[in-house]
């Protein structure tokens, strides 16, 4: 992990990572650089990878530079909104409404298949996207999940002061617009279910994945400045794993 960390900061000072004029990616960059670079390190030696949710696709690229055959999948059109990664790197990307839609692939054409922080955005079931995620992997591929903890401290302590655990009541809720799509209504913008580390674990059994493995991410936030001071939280975080912010799953076909 600690090799593939390096990559990423090379990347990134040498501007083959992103575009370094948009502050947005550069902020992304700093928050998931050392999340993304505990999944990649799970990907070695799986050659085609599919990220579901990819977003403006750093991770995307650095798999790329790192040899990796790349595809991208969103509900929104994120090559015309991060054309960096798209068409510099060549990475495949196509619109999909996962929750519902088959991904555009033939069966068994994965190594590994790669849905971060997606599935807590989703109004119904999970169960047809994972189906759709084992359906196009290769027998003996490796599917990664990854997901908000909602047992984590800040949660936790947001809940003893009498606050919820996420997203503005009003905002989010009461007055939120339903997005349409094949006759039904979706709310993706906000999180309208987090997981335990449990029930993260159940969802790939169900699934029919096997050799799962569950953990804490150990990762945490690229800070700068005097944002190198750990927070209470983080200490914390370092020696009670279930108060850590992201959950991850791992299972083979």
């Amino acid at each position: 992990m600690k090799e593939i960390k390096g990559k990423f900061l090379e990347a990134f000072k040498s501007g083959n990572l992103l575009d370094l004029s948009d502050p947005e990616q550069v902020k992304a960059f700093f928050h998931c650089m050392d999340k993304y670079s505990e999944i990649i390190a799970e990907f070695k030696g799986r050659e085609r990878v599919l990220d579901v949710g990819c977003a403006g696709g750093i991770m995307l690229t650095l798999l790329s530079l790192l040899g990796h055959d790349c595809y991208g999948v969103d509900f929104v059109d994120c090559k015309t909104q991060y054309p960096f990664a798209f068409e510099k790197h060549g990475i495949e990307f196509s619109i999909c409404n996962i929750e519902v839609d088959n991904l555009p692939f033939p069966d068994n054409f994965f190594d590994a298949v790669s849905c971060g922080q997606c599935l807590e955005h989703f109004t119904h079931s999970p169960k047809h996207a994972m189906s759709e995620f084992r359906r196009v992997l290769k027998p003996g591929g490796l599917v990664e999940i990854d997901l908000p903890n909602v047992a984590c401290f800040r949660n936790r302590s947001r809940l003893i002061r009498g606050k919820n655990i996420t997203w503005d009541f009003e905002s989010a809720y009461l007055d939120a617009k339903a997005i349409s799509y094949n006759s039904m209504s979706f709310f993706p913008l906000r999180h309208n279910r987090e997981y335990t580390l449990h029930e993260l674990e159940i969802l790939l059994e169900r699934s029919e994945f096997v050799s799962i493995k569950t953990r804490f991410m150990k990762s945490r936030r690229l800070r700068r400045g005097l944002g190198n001071f750990l927070s209470v939280g983080s200490a914390l975080r370092d020696l009670v794993p279930s108060f850590r912010k992201s959950i991850i799953g791992l299972g083979l076909k």
